[in-house]
């Protein structure tokens, strides 16, 4: 680690560079910020944190609050350097990684936590046509989307379909039932008949989780009026239809959550890194994909990497360890530790995995939301978190967005 080998003048302190201000960026800045022994800069394409966890909730009514975090919330500008920067350049030889428009940030230690990125796998149609619910914008997008059908035309799309069986998919299309029925009763408008599917390329949903699970949390989708359709591939989107091979199904509204990739920063680097197959970085024992340059999270070629708690995980680690090597004393190497994974599937239902166990229905949306909890914790001070977790409560389908100048309309009755 470069840090340890440094000629550290009284006048100078070193450099830490931190790339990214998703759960692993933004947890890292936290632990190290307000060191005497340590000058840190958080860089970010945007000034706001995305708790992905909850985006499936902001795109079916719940609170953009939720979901969308300013970072000046999470971090103290007092205590490191915040900058909104994009970095297209990195030059481990002079020690620096260069931003969009030149500005050339010096770093001892850097740590890229640059996220994971929607892929498309070059189907035809999909980019142009498909929603995407993997970012606030594109969360916010389907959201006004299917408030738009039913204020231009009285009338909505009633083919729905949702592509990716992981937890993503499965969320959002589990939320999407009594969603539909909510915001047609705001905007006085019979409820029709949906066609809600979910359709997975792999032979089961949820292909990290047991086969068990998988089973059970497709009986509890169908139990909810969703046609699961798994072992099916698509070919191509159009305006109209998605294509899949042998089927074409009529639809203006498809949601793809199927694929990430790494970030497109490491592809353009790939000289610099060792790249696995899936095109995540290869890591040593502490977490450095190359002398100097920390990858952690979805970034890194780890165990359970592409978890949010993996992130975190990393984040704590890394922490860990550069105060061990500004302190000079031993550095246990990394290890890996498995999540615990928690799916919402509808209303005050969830299936989760810890370890060996498996926990369903009102207790596994328990465990979730004190998951929710903790997740914001770890971002946040205590009261913020509070207030953001009660946010899940909140709906945003207020009259201003469904039909200005009409009073709202009276209380959705029960099932």
């Amino acid at each position: 680690m470069i840090i340890t080998n440094m000629a550290v003048t009284p006048q100078r302190k070193p450099q830490l560079v931190i790339v990214g201000a998703g759960f692993g960026g933004v947890r890292l800045a936290r632990k190290l910020q307000g060191r005497s022994d340590l000058d840190v800069t958080l860089i970010s394409s945007s000034d706001h944190f995305a708790y992905y966890p909850q985006l499936y909730h902001t795109a079916s009514g719940g609170a953009r609050t939720e979901s969308y975090i300013p970072l000046t919330n999470m971090v103290d500008p007092d205590e490191l350097k915040l900058v909104k920067d994009t970095i297209t350049k990195l030059d481990p030889e002079a020690k620096t990684v260069t931003g969009t428009f030149g500005t050339a940030y010096q770093y001892d230690e850097l740590v890229l936590a640059l996220g994971a990125v929607t892929n498309y796998f070059g189907i035809q149609g999909l980019e142009e046509y498909a929603y995407n619910i993997k970012s606030i914008s594109g969360a916010e997008k389907f959201k006004r989307h299917l408030h738009q059908d039913l204020i231009d035309d009285m009338k909505p799309d009633v083919n729905f379909v949702v592509v990716g069986g992981g937890p993503t998919g499965v969320e959002l299309v589990a939320a999407l039932p009594d969603y539909l029925r909510r915001i047609t009763h705001l905007h006085r408008v019979p409820t029709p008949k949906y066609s809600i599917k979910l359709i997975e390329a792999a032979p089961r949903l949820l292909p990290r989780s047991t086969e068990h699970m998988s089973a059970v949390v497709q009986h509890r989708l169908e139990e909810l009026g969703v046609e699961v359709m798994t072992g099916q591939t698509v070919k191509a989107e159009t305006a109209t239809a998605l294509e899949l091979a042998g089927e074409k199904i009529t639809t203006q509204t498809v949601v793809w959550t199927a694929g990430v990739a790494n970030h497109p920063f490491f592809k353009d680097h790939a000289s610099l890194f060792t790249l696995a197959k899936n095109g995540k970085v290869e890591v040593n024992e502490h977490l450095e994909g190359r002398p100097g340059v920390r990858v952690i999270g979805d970034n890194a070629s780890t165990q359970y990497s592409g978890m949010a708690q993996t992130a975190l995980h990393d984040a704590d680690y890394v922490a860990a360890d550069i105060v061990r090597a500004l302190q000079r004393r031993s550095r246990p190497a990394y290890k890996p530790k498995a999540p615990i994974a928690v799916t919402p599937v509808g209303p005050y239902w969830a299936a989760a995995q810890w370890g060996e166990f498996e926990i369903y229905g009102l207790a596994g949306f328990g465990l979730r939301r004190a998951a929710d909890l903790i997740g914001y914790a770890d971002l946040e001070s205590w009261p913020r978190a509070f207030l953001l977790w009660l946010d899940d409560n909140r709906r945003q389908d207020d009259c201003t967005i469904c039909q200005p100048g009409i009073a709202p309309a009276p209380p959705l009755p029960a099932n």
